[in-house]
């Protein structure tokens, strides 16, 4: 038995003194000093009492130091549990603990504030820092840069990746090697990715989007990266005509478009531009290919399957879709009461089935029978029609979740910690459209009779325990949620509302 994941992805450039990464300032890291460090980690894991199918939760920032952890996680045969840099320590210790995590690898400036969550959970704690530095980086150091790769099968796990749910209990999405291996095949074949491309990364490594799709990509293709910490735009700008290709979120678009150096000129070296996580509003499609002659590439995934569909390289990609199903993925919608397959033209959930589609949620197997059905479809939950010509289009997203940014938000979350404060009876959280991030979070509270909600003290606490993204960039307070005949809250009526209202507001 072999080691899927690591076999096609990381063993084929051991050896190559070829540049896998170019990092800010000018450094470089080469295809064989990344695996000699994977290789160290490995080891490092091993002394440490890392066993395959052991989980290693990691809380740490983007650096080539975060992506060789990865890639000796896939070596030791170890499960990969990358976590939002942006969560706090309340949230981390739900994750860590739900997932019996074998080792937590933190930031060494959380180390004094993460060390009860390891002790409560019974993981080691060890710290990598995004300079390299840190606990594990010094115990990997006196570790031999060969490692005897552990052999794991298509349907082992390499990733455990959590999305939250609408009952506000994070779900932990088991990835497969075969669900990572066969999207990253995919997407090479489908985007003409080759060993000539260099993809300016700017993403995040916490998530589906910057680890599985960009990195597993460029490392399938054999080609190098601009790995850039975060997206800051004079970088990105000045890393752009040395690229061929980018990845990002409409944020990053729109955010280049507001600046007049990027033109057609600056990006005449590039191949492609794919845009993912959240809808591309197609005034931004519009703008961006007046200005540069590129068409953005958008394309549809989810943290359970990564990438589904993904419009055309070659042929027309078409603004407000999605484009078509991946090679190897079955896609359909589906009358949400029945599980019947709808006509071309007609609304309902989008279900997809392909080897991409993951194992099921991490000790949740109630919640896995409910969405994964025994034909292999997984129901997404997102509203979705198919045209004539094939082309999938995302018309809404039930269960309420807010994109904000490229990250998802669900309410249930923020709504279930907003009740817990003095002096609330409820909540309702709801997205607005916001220019920049695609939605700006809005709670709106009910207080309970006689409380004087403080706003103040609301913020204090919101600040502490939510990640940045997740925090309601305004609190509105009102006597009543409106509802049904039923008790539901019509979300719909405050979406409508607010809405209007920030438009006077900003007019």
């Amino acid at each position: 038995m072999t080691n899927p994941l690591f076999d096609a992805l990381f063993a084929p450039h051991s050896g190559r003194d070829t540049v896998f990464l170019r990092h800010p300032g000018g450094g470089i890291t080469t295809h064989s000093d990344f695996l000699n460090q994977a290789a160290r980690l490995a080891n490092a894991l091993t002394s440490l009492g890392v066993r395959p199918g052991d989980r290693v939760a990691v809380h740490i920032q983007k650096s080539a130091a975060a992506l060789a952890l990865y890639a000796g996680c896939v070596q030791a045969g170890a499960v990969f549990l990358p976590l939002n840099t942006a969560y706090t320590a309340a949230e981390l210790a739900y994750f860590v603990g739900d997932s019996g995590a074998a080792l937590f690898v933190c930031d060494p400036e959380e180390a004094q504030d993460l060390t009860a969550i390891a002790d409560a959970n019974g993981c080691p704690l060890q710290t990598l820092a995004g300079d390299g530095s840190g606990t594990l980086a010094d115990l990997a150091a006196l570790q031999d840069p060969v490692f005897d790769t552990v052999a794991r099968g298509e349907d082992d796990l390499a990733a455990l990746l959590y999305t939250s749910g609408t009952t506000g209990r994070s779900k932990g999405a088991m990835l497969t090697h075969r669900n990572l291996l066969s999207n990253a095949q995919s997407l090479v074949e489908g985007w003409h990715f080759t060993a000539d491309d260099v993809l300016l990364h700017a993403l995040p490594i916490f998530h589906s989007h910057g680890l599985f799709v960009a990195t597993n990509v460029m490392l399938l293709a054999g080609g190098a990266m601009i790995f850039l910490p975060r997206f800051d735009l004079d970088t990105v700008l000045a890393g752009l005509p040395e690229a061929t290709a980018m990845m990002g979120v409409p944020t990053f678009y729109t955010r280049l478009l507001d600046d007049p150096r990027f033109d057609r000129a600056l990006t005449r070296h590039m191949r492609v531009f794919i845009s993912g996580s959240a809808p591309l509003l197609a005034e931004t499609h519009e703008r961006f290919q007046a200005r540069t002659g590129h068409r953005i590439l958008e394309r549809y995934g989810m943290t359970e399957t990564s990438m589904n569909t993904s419009n055309p390289y070659e042929g027309e990609r078409r603004a407000g879709t999605v484009g078509f199903a991946l090679p190897g993925v079955e896609v359909k919608v589906c009358d949400p009461e029945t599980g019947a397959t709808l006509p071309r033209g007609e609304i309902g959930v989008l279900e997809v089935r392909g080897p991409n589609v993951f194992k099921g949620y991490w000790r949740m197997p109630e919640k896995t029978a409910e969405e994964l059905r025994a034909d292999g479809y997984f129901i997404t939950g997102d509203l979705a029609q198919i045209d004539a010509d094939g082309y999938v289009c995302i018309v809404g997203r039930s269960k309420d979740l807010i994109i904000s940014g490229g990250y998802n938000i669900y309410p249930k979350e923020i709504e279930l910690f907003l009740d817990a404060l003095d002096g609330v009876q409820e909540s309702a959280v709801i997205g607005v459209p916001h220019p920049d991030f695609g939605e700006s979070v809005v709670a709106v509270l009910v207080p309970q009779p006689g409380a004087a909600l403080d706003l103040v003290r609301i913020k204090a606490a919101v600040d502490r325990d939510l990640a940045r993204f997740k925090r309601p960039q305004r609190v509105e307070i009102v006597e009543s949620l409106p509802r049904n005949a039923m008790g539901k809250v019509q979300k719909n009526q405050l979406r409508d509302r607010y809405r209007q209202i920030f438009q006077l507001a900003e007019s």
